[in-house]
Order: structure tokens, then sequence, then C-alpha cells
């Protein structure tokens, strides 16, 4: 099977529900910092002038804006690139949004290797590992435009810090109108056998390219959305590793406490397996264009399949040890 880019770009995803929310909602306000044609958000300046703040290039203190904000009962969607959102943002996001326990929506866009041409510096892979310890924080990374409008408004309703994951251009098709997620819940897209993998974001797409190839050589690989990394869906990552025996996670992230740590984590209290990574590994990111920085950065379908025979490999020795 071959894939297509969507037609929209998720940014305007984003800015389309914003305005589509904002014109019901009035506590709905947009906070950015100089990145306003970026994230499209202009369009909802446009209409909401009053309710739009440009902090300029002033990230960390957007976030205490946005505490300020919610403070106030209003619900601010903070944008800016991913690198800016998180690491520069770290502790304003901890202690003036989380230990606060306030409602603040953060949005960081071009995340991994999404930032292409931007190059190192604006290369976020620790993105992930950075908001996963901060306690209370969802993490949500769309697919594409399907699963990002329909879990929107679960976001917007759902009270506390969130952090959404935006690839900001367009996004591999993966799900088709019809379809209906929910916030924390995994989706089983494949099912299959000897090998699970469990896929966020721009991997998803090659996950099934991966269990693609995998079909050609008679193995069945199952393949999981966790369009939600924090809470992990642990119940349906519990339910696919018994069932295959062995997983491989796939994210554009280091492998460092971002997905893959999160399985990990999951399954070794309750149900043991190998677990093989494809992610970055402790490394800077460099300029370049999307298909190259996958190849260079191993966040392929090769990839997968390659980490998935060493995990079946694996199970496979670990069974006969057992015997």
């Amino acid at each position: 099977m071959s894939w297509g880019r969507e037609d929209v770009e998720l940014r305007s995803i984003y800015s389309g529900s914003l305005i589509e929310y904002g014109k019901k909602d009035d506590s709905i306000c947009v906070l950015e910092a100089d990145l306003m044609a970026s994230a499209s958000t202009n369009k909802f300046r446009d209409l909401f002038p009053d309710r739009t703040i440009n902090v300029g290039v002033a990230e960390a203190n957007m976030i205490g804006v946005a505490a300020g904000l919610s403070a106030m009962g209003l619900i601010p969607f903070a944008h800016t690139f991913a690198p800016f959102a998180t690491r520069r943002c770290c502790d304003q996001i901890t202690l003036s949004v989380a230990y606060a326990g306030l409602n603040v929506k953060i949005v960081g866009s071009d995340p991994g290797v999404g930032a292409e041409l931007n190059g190192g510096t604006h290369m976020s892979f620790e993105d992930i590992a950075i908001m996963r310890n901060i306690p209370g924080m969802t993490i949500f990374e769309p697919v594409d435009s399907v699963q990002f409008k329909k879990l929107f408004p679960q976001i917007l309703s759902s009270y506390g810090p969130a952090y959404i994951r935006l690839f900001r251009k367009n996004a591999w098709s993966i799900y088709q109108e019809e379809d209906e997620f929910t916030l924390g819940k995994g989706v089983l897209l494949k099912e299959g056998t000897d090998v699970s993998i469990f896929a966020s974001g721009i991997m998803v797409k090659e996950a099934l390219e991966a269990a693609e190839q995998l079909a050609e050589e008679g193995i069945r690989a199952e393949v999981v959305n966790f369009h939600t990394i924090k809470p992990l869906d642990k119940e349906l990552a519990i339910t696919s590793a018994v069932k295959t025996g062995c997983v491989v996670t796939a994210e554009n992230a280091f492998v460092i406490n971002g997905l893959g740590s999160a399985v990990d984590e999951c399954l070794n209290e309750v149900h043991p397996v190998p677990v093989f990574k494809v992610g970055v590994r402790d490394r800077f990111g460099e300029v370049g264009k999307l298909d190259y920085l996958q190849k260079v950065l191993g966040l392929t379908a090769g990839h997968i399949a390659k980490e998935a025979h060493k995990a079946i490999r694996l199970k496979k020795e670990l069974m006969e040890c057992c015997e």
C-alpha cells in the first residue's frame, strides 16, 4: 500500500480548530512567540484580536502570561517551535503551570526532524523526555489531520496542562473521516502475532510500511499508534505484547525517556518482553530535508524492520532457554 500526503497542513487544522471552538467559547485565547504565520494563528488573531497575544521572542515569559490567563479562567494555547516550547520553558511550565494546577495547552511545532532546514539548534529530540517528567502533563502527537480534528475538542475539554507535538506541514494520510479516537487510548492499525510495532507521529506511516516489508517474509507484525504518549495506554500495550511476545517502538525523538521508555516501564512491571527502540540516539540534528534526515538518523521503515528481526530473534532465544 502507498500513502499520500494530505492536502491540508496540520497547522491549518490547528488554527482552524482554534477558530471553530473560539467562536463558541470566548475563554479560548492564543499566545505566540513571534511565529503566527508559522502556525497560521494570524487567522485567529484577525477574528479575535482581543484574545491574541504576541509576546515576541520571549518564550519563557509567554508561559508565565499563559499561566496568568489560565488563573483568570481562560484557556490559553501557547505556541512556538518545539525546542523553545519545552527545553527553554521547562521551569516555567513545571512551576507556573503544572505545579500551580493550571490549564495551559502548549503547542510545540516542528518536533524532531520536522525542523528540517532550521537545523540542529531547532531540532528538538528531547521534548518528549522533558514533558514526560512533569507531573500531570498530557502529551499528544497527532498522526494526521483526521486524528487532530477529532481529538482537539477532547484536549480542550480536559482540564490540565497538555503538550501538543505538532508536525506543521502536510502529514501522511492514515485515517478516514469516519474513524474515532479517545485521548489516552492507542489505536490498533494492523493485527499481528509475531512482533508488535508501537509508533507515534510521522513514524506511524513508517511502521505500517515496515509491517508490509515483514509480511513479505512471512512475519505478521502488529501496528499500534500511540498518539497519546502520556498517559500511555498501558492496557493496549500489555495486551499486544502478551500476544506477540516482543516489541519495537518507533518515534521521532530520543529513545531516552520517550515512547520506547514509557513502553519499557509499563511492560517491565507486569509482562517483560524484548523491547527494541527505533529513534534518535545521543546526537544532535543537522540541516536537511525530511527524507534525508530520517535515513541519517535511522527513522525509516527499513530500520524498524531490522529491529523487528532482532526482537523476534531474541524472543526465540529466550523461549528456548526456558524450555
